[in-house]
């Protein structure tokens, strides 16, 4: 596992359209346990793939329940409206309030290419 930099406000792949990951293999593993680590060493609860220069529909969260992996995740319903302050690892010390829905469902697939739903609430 390896600390990745990661990719600050201006850096133009942040702007690029990610790419969907076709085969979930021993690179994309690598990538998901690098995103992992650099997300822990940041304090961060949230890393997308582009924030690592990597355009890949990849995303790590960890809210304290432990780390979840979501590849390819698309929202399927959302509801609910929630605000509160959050933070950009992209954009160190730099908070605002931020409107998001309450709660979302979402499937994904996981570490093992395997699909998956996440009914996610709050932070989550």
């Amino acid at each position: 596992m390896a600390i990745r930099t990661i990719r600050e406000e201006g850096d133009e792949i942040l702007k690029k359209k990610s790419r969907q990951v076709e085969v979930v293999d021993d690179k994309i593993r690598e990538l998901l346990d690098d995103m992992v680590e650099t997300m822990h060493k940041y304090n961060g609860v949230g890393l997308a793939a582009v924030q690592v220069g990597i355009l890949k529909r990849i995303i790590v969260i960890d809210i304290g329940k432990g780390p979840k992996v979501l590849i390819n995740p698309v929202i399927k319903k959302a509801t609910g409206v929630q605000t509160g302050e959050e933070g950009c690892l992209s954009s160190p010390n730099t908070f605002g309030n931020v409107e998001s829905p309450a709660n979302l469902v979402v499937e994904a697939f996981d570490i093992e290419g395997k699909p998956f739903k996440i009914k996610a609430k709050d932070l989550e």
